[in-house]
């Protein structure tokens, strides 16, 4: 039986945690026909500085990869749906799209800047 790294289990309970936020309220904001309630939206930043500060130095080059490309992804994503909801009247699929879409947007934006500082800390200190 392998023995299992616990260094990044707060880390990886609050991105689960934030994942299913975004999921959940993205849904429950398109039922209500709204955004994403503000307060939500900053408990997603919250926790987004916590995945932030648990990512391990040797996992912050893939970490800094995988969000980036997550948020240009969702940005994308966000201009698209907008977009296809103007031509095409797909109000419901495209406002959930866009609260899921921008709750991790509130996940990993304050997670990649945290792991960018990290990162540049540690070149400017060796």
């Amino acid at each position: 039986m392998a023995v299992r790294s616990q260094e990044n289990v707060i880390g990886a309970w609050s991105f689960l945690i934030g994942v299913i936020i975004a999921i959940i309220f993205g849904l429950v904001a398109m039922v209500a026909g709204s955004n994403i309630n503000p307060i939500i939206l900053g408990i997603l930043s919250l926790l987004g500085l916590i995945v932030g500060f648990f990512v391990a130095e040797k996992d912050s080059k893939t970490f800094l990869m995988v969000s980036t490309a997550v948020v240009l992804v969702s940005f994308a994503g966000l201009q698209g749906g907008v977009l296809s909801a103007a031509i095409l009247g797909f109000v419901n699929v495209s406002k959930f799209l866009t609260n899921v879409l921008g709750g991790l947007m509130f996940l990993f934006i304050p997670a990649t800047i945290v792991v960018a500082v990290k990162t540049v800390f540690s070149i400017a200190k060796s």
